[in-house]
């Protein structure tokens, strides 16, 4: 049979993984009367609850005698990991780009990656349907960034299609019949070339491992493209690390191929396919599996530098142990290094005391995932804020600095602008008005937009959009103010009473309500000035004889704020730290105790 293998880029919320799912139904994947969930792709529960794609994932399609391998990859730079692995295993690459927004950060992002390994990308203009859509528009602005960023003539002479993922349709013209998806797989049969491997059957066995998985009955299992000769089960192989050396044999006890939404065993795998294989206990992502008779391993894309720190600790606080059961920080060491296997993005470091571990990765979404997982997992952890990464170049200390892309409306523009240029150290590179609306576009350093996505949506009421990725270095900008507002904390143990939260509503927003567990050196709430101030939310009334009628009862309390779990990650301060438990995300001073806090700060 013959192969094609594609992935599908896009910025986030661009409608890769509903184009699948169209893709799959109208293949025949499906049965006609099969239940299957709305982005069927998105499998992770996680995924399903954000809206989006973080694990990169295979399957395939078959079209008139040709079988379409297909992934279906991240949108978001934060798991630009995942998408610069993936890229190796295909031989061309789907663009979409909503008609509406054109181009966005994360479209520069991928397609940067797909041009420079030769690609030659279809571009599909989707959401043509949209009201404020506009198709012509996005196309120009599309072979605009392919020439900025360096195509070459045959990437240049793309071929295009409108699309309405939703609807189910593509058309080579804006004004086609739009009846189904039939000419999209026609221009990727025609269009994407044919494995290179398949000309490499008679060669011995090698494949590239890309992504790394578990499987409930046969173990650790490894993905990737079979990049020349053929593989059976029951087959003996080794795995040879990127730089040559010799990590293991093993026997091959399962290949499975990806055949529409399911998994399905086969006996024998050739040059070209997208597989996984089981057998290896050692064996990870950009190690290659091979023949015994082969010593030169393969290629492995390189991945681009981490650019924030979290320490994840242990949680000390009196409240430890109450919600999660995996607390100890051997646990939590096992299960970090665990993700850094499966995660090439991430790097995980132990710190000298080997209480906490540092883990560098590419932003604050990405750690937020991983602490997110890891709580459900049952994990108890203390959090830091991040911390940018720096390098030292020719003596020069050198930090990331990213490109942020901001969609608001015409009034809140004056605002953001300010708060970026001003204190937080950015660059204005493009300001455009359209309809109301403008686009800006600034080059900021990731110091300046930790902890301001919150900031964000207050001054533009919600409605602006904020997308960032990494840019390149720049020599260090000098100190960015982090949060004014200093914090309330409290200075007893015990649970809060209404009457005192009440009585402390004047001094500041309150992040807790009634009856919430607190202890010693928690922060409570936020401080109206900007220094951090001891209260005591556990002060009742004082009982007298004298009773009014029902308004001792009638404590009206203001709803208190409620930080996820990257808004509180974001919002701390270095003396700071975030307590994470299955069932509750506390913010508290890194020392508890108040005399330890400052004797603490007269040495820092």
């Amino acid at each position: 049979m013959d192969m094609r293998n594609i992935a599908i880029i896009a910025h986030v919320d661009h409608g890769k993984t509903t184009l699948v799912d169209e893709l799959l139904k109208q293949s025949g994947a499906f049965r006609a009367n099969q239940a299957v969930a709305e982005r069927a792709m998105d499998s992770n529960d996680l995924e399903r609850e954000r809206g989006i794609t973080i694990f990169a994932k295979p399957t395939s399609v078959e079209w008139k005698d040709t079988r379409i391998n297909i992934v279906d990859t991240p949108g978001h730079a934060d798991f630009g990991g995942e998408v610069e692995r993936i890229l190796s295993m295909v031989d061309g690459v789907v663009l979409l780009v909503d008609a509406a927004e054109g181009p966005m950060p994360q479209t520069k992002f991928v397609t940067s990656k797909a041009l420079a390994l030769g690609l030659r990308p279809i571009v599909v203009v989707n959401k043509v349907d949209k009201p404020d859509g506009e198709p012509d528009r996005a196309l120009d602005e599309v072979f605009d960034l392919f020439s900025s960023l360096d195509a070459d003539e045959d990437q240049l002479d793309f071929p295009h299609m409108y699309a309405s993922g939703r609807s189910g349709w593509a058309d080579h013209e804006l004004d086609g019949p739009r009846k189904d998806l039939s000419a999209l797989f026609d221009l990727i049969v025609n269009h994407v070339p044919a494995p290179r491997q398949l000309a490499r059957q008679d060669d011995d066995f090698r494949m590239l491992a890309t992504t790394l998985g578990a499987d409930a009955f046969v173990g650790r299992t490894l993905t990737g493209r079979v990049e020349s000769g053929k593989i059976k089960v029951g087959a003996s192989v080794q795995a040879i690390s990127r730089i040559g050396q010799k990590i293991e044999n093993f026997r091959v006890t399962k290949i499975q191929a990806f055949r529409g939404l399911q998994n399905q065993d086969i006996d024998e795998a050739v040059a070209g396919d997208i597989v996984t294989l089981a057998g290896m206990s050692k064996a990870t992502v950009a190690d290659t599996i091979c023949a015994l008779a082969v010593d030169e391993p393969l290629d492995a894309q390189p991945i681009d530098p981490p650019t924030i720190t979290v320490t994840f600790g242990i949680n000390d606080s009196p409240l430890a142990g109450r919600d999660g059961k995996k607390v100890q920080s051997r646990v939590i060491r096992d299960r970090l290094y665990k993700e850094a296997e499966s995660n090439v993005a991430i790097k995980i470091a132990d710190t000298p005391g080997g209480e906490a571990f540092e883990v560098s990765g590419r932003g604050e979404l990405q750690m937020g995932v991983l602490i997110e997982n890891m709580r459900r997992e049952g994990f108890e952890l203390s959090i830091s804020r991040p911390q940018v990464i720096m390098k030292e170049e020719n003596g020069v200390r050198m930090e990331p600095v990213e490109e942020a892309t901001i969609d608001v409306d015409d009034e809140y523009s004056g605002a953001v602008i300010e708060k970026l240029t001003g204190a937080r150290k950015g660059e204005l590179v493009e300001m455009r008005q359209n309809g109301g609306k403008t686009r800006i576009v600034a080059h900021v350093p990731s110091r300046g937009l930790i902890g301001y996505h919150g900031e964000f949506l207050t001054d533009t009421r919600g409605t602006g959009v904020l997308n960032r990725v990494f840019h390149g270095w720049v020599e260090h900008k000098g100190p960015i103010p982090g949060r004014r507002a200093g914090v309330l904390i409290s200075m007893e143990n015990g649970e809060a009473v209404a009457y005192a939260l009440w009585n402390l509503e004047d001094r500041g927003k309150m992040m807790i309500g009634a009856q919430a567990p607190v202890y010693q050196g928690m922060i409570i709430g936020e401080h109206s000035r900007d220094n951090d101030l001891e209260v005591n939310p556990l002060k009742g009334k004082k009982l007298t004889n004298v009773r009014a009628s029902g308004s001792d009862e009638a404590v009206r309390l203001t709803t208190p704020i409620k930080l996820s779990l990257e808004e509180a990650i974001a919002y701390i301060n270095d003396d700071e730290l975030v307590e994470v438990t299955p069932n509750a995300v506390r913010l508290r001073k890194r020392y508890l105790d108040p005399h330890e806090r400052k004797r603490m700060s007269k040495q820092n």
